[in-house]
């Protein structure tokens, strides 16, 4: 079986690759390339926030619905904002004070 991999910062990825993921830093405006190759030979996909923001939101809600299963984890620099779950779970149930 493989294992899972990273996708995201070089210095992340080291990280990763130390635990024995997979991973692959995108090169710039190539994000979406390198998702799909994770995804083509991955059991799980780990994706940076920071690469999840530069990626079209239609392809990165395919992803989230697809196979193999996918998370987004916070950026080790916080460059990206993580999504604000509570928040949306709360408006999606018209919870909203």
């Amino acid at each position: 079986m493989r294992p899972p991999c990273y996708v995201g910062d070089e210095a992340t990825a080291a990280g990763f690759r130390l635990a024995g993921c997979d991973a692959l830093v995108p090169v710039p405006g190539r994000e979406r390339e390198a998702l799909d190759a994770a995804r083509a030979q991955a059991p799980l996909v780990l994706l940076c926030a920071g690469t999840a923001a530069r990626l079209p939101a239609a392809v990165l809600r395919a992803a989230l619905a697809g196979s193999p299963p996918l998370a987004v984890l916070p950026d080790a620099h916080g460059a990206a904002p993580m999504p604000d779950i509570a928040a949306r779970v709360t408006r999606t149930l018209g919870l909203e004070a």
